[in-house]
């Protein structure tokens, strides 16, 4: 039974890794970004506890998984129940160039133009991965992937999934 939790910076191949896993085991996918956020203008991160309920609710239905994110409050609310940890971390300039060339993401903007708009934005919060001290950090990331017991990779170069 594999349940598969990937995680890294924006950018960084987590939710393509997560389509191979999908494909290569059947196991439903679960993408962080979309328990995460409240639908208001700005967005408003969800409270975890709100997300803890979500991710409680996938994780008794589906006894195999994967999913994915950049959210280290969230992450680890099912490390308990990993079989098999993935940190991806190819860099900033390999990550840059992925959310440059990324397609659109209807379920995170309505339009793709929406999702152009951001990219300014998101390219700046990229480069700053390793000098935040957030939960979307490098610092977290490594956190949890020292203190994970169980299997786990770290990549630290792009590879095509």
């Amino acid at each position: 039974m594999q349940r598969i939790l990937i995680f890294g910076n924006s950018g960084s191949g987590k939710s393509t890794l997560a389509k191979s896993y999908v494909n290569k085991f059947g196991c439903p996918h679960l993408d962080l970004d979309s328990l995460a956020w409240q639908e208001t203008t700005p967005p408003l991160r969800k409270p975890v506890e709100e997300s803890a309920i979500q991710i409680k609710v996938f994780t008794d239905v589906n006894p195999h998984w994967v999913i994915e994110g950049c959210y280290s409050d969230i992450l680890t609310l099912v490390l308990p129940i990993t079989t098999q940890m993935i940190f991806l971390n190819p860099g900033t300039n390999v990550c840059e160039s992925n959310c440059k060339s990324r397609p659109w993401e209807p379920h995170k903007y309505k339009t793709p133009e929406l999702q152009e708009e951001n990219l300014t934005m998101l390219l700046d919060w990229v480069r700053n991965y390793s000098i935040r001290e957030d939960e979307f950090s490098l610092k977290f990331h490594t956190a949890i992937f020292k203190n994970f017991n169980g299997n786990k990779v770290e990549h630290n170069l792009l590879e095509k999934y």
